[in-house]
């Protein structure tokens, strides 16, 4: 008798920790998949609110962000950081990941064929400190003796490369040299602005709606023949192409348009 109620009582122990044993994370069921999006600064402000409404449709996914200059992103996923989905301010630095790009002089490949879209559109601008104490008004004013110190974005960023050709083309841009700061990104030159440390500087027009400065001038495609057009990819070293897919597609929606759009964007045709 003693025999049988040892017996059931070790019975009764196994029993009571295959109950309490842990689930194992793969197992468990609410665990969120962390999807890595990989954004150029001027998207900052309008990715952050759409990645909560992307979230609020999706519960199981948790937008993760990196935003900084389109450049620095795309060395970043050259060298292996993990991005699910990256959305650069121009096409040269997709163009340069995506195998078969005459643009790709590296042979690099890491854009998943059939994702790549237009998201948005924006536009250059010249923007000044509150109260404009330079009197700018117009690209050409750069070269005036009144204007001192101009912030642009370096020849890595888009802003920048922008900014020369805008420059080049109204034939100032060697002339304003000896003047101009360069910033590693375009919220790094919005700031200078801002705070009034630049007479004045070329940002986006979306850059300057949500820092609220004083936009001046716009360059029209006489000036800067390249469209503003940030392209957007999915990853081919994704692990979850379904997720990464289903942010690219959200970008399309009626609720991420409008948040794109109230700050300046445009929706190009793709």
């Amino acid at each position: 008798m003693k025999k049988i109620f040892t017996i059931l009582i070790v019975l009764a122990l196994v029993l009571v920790s295959c109950q309490v044993r842990p689930t194992p994370a793969t197992e468990q069921p609410d665990k969120k998949v962390e999807l890595y999006v990989f954004a150029a600064a001027s998207l900052t402000e309008t990715f952050e609110e759409i990645g909560q409404l992307f979230e609020a449709a999706n519960p199981g996914v948790q937008v993760i962000f990196t935003f900084d200059s389109s450049g620095t992103l795309k060395t970043q996923i050259q060298e292996g950081a993990m991005a699910d989905v990256f959305v650069s301010a121009a096409q040269k630095q997709m163009n340069q990941l995506e195998v078969g790009n005459e643009a790709n002089k590296e042979g690099l490949d890491f854009v998943q064929p059939g994702t790549r879209v237009n998201v948005v559109e924006n536009k250059v601008t010249l923007a000044v400190p509150t109260g404009n104490p330079k009197g700018v008004t117009t690209f050409a004013d750069l070269a005036s003796e009144n204007v001192t110190i101009i912030a642009l974005g370096n020849s890595d960023v888009p802003v920048g490369q922008y900014s020369e050709e805008l420059l080049t083309n109204l034939d100032i841009w060697e002339q304003i040299q000896s003047k101009v700061t360069f910033g590693s990104n375009v919220k790094e030159v919005t700031t200078w602005v801002a705070e009034g440390v630049a007479d004045c500087g070329i940002v986006y027009k979306t850059d300057a709606f949500s820092a609220k400065l004083e936009v001046v001038d716009e360059a029209g495609t006489d000036l800067l023949k390249t469209p503003v057009v940030y392209p957007g990819a999915v990853m081919k070293n994704t692990q979850h192409p379904t997720e990464a897919q289903a942010f690219l597609d959200f970008l399309k929606s009626t609720e991420a348009q409008a948040v794109l759009t109230a700050v300046g964007f445009s929706i190009p045709e793709n």
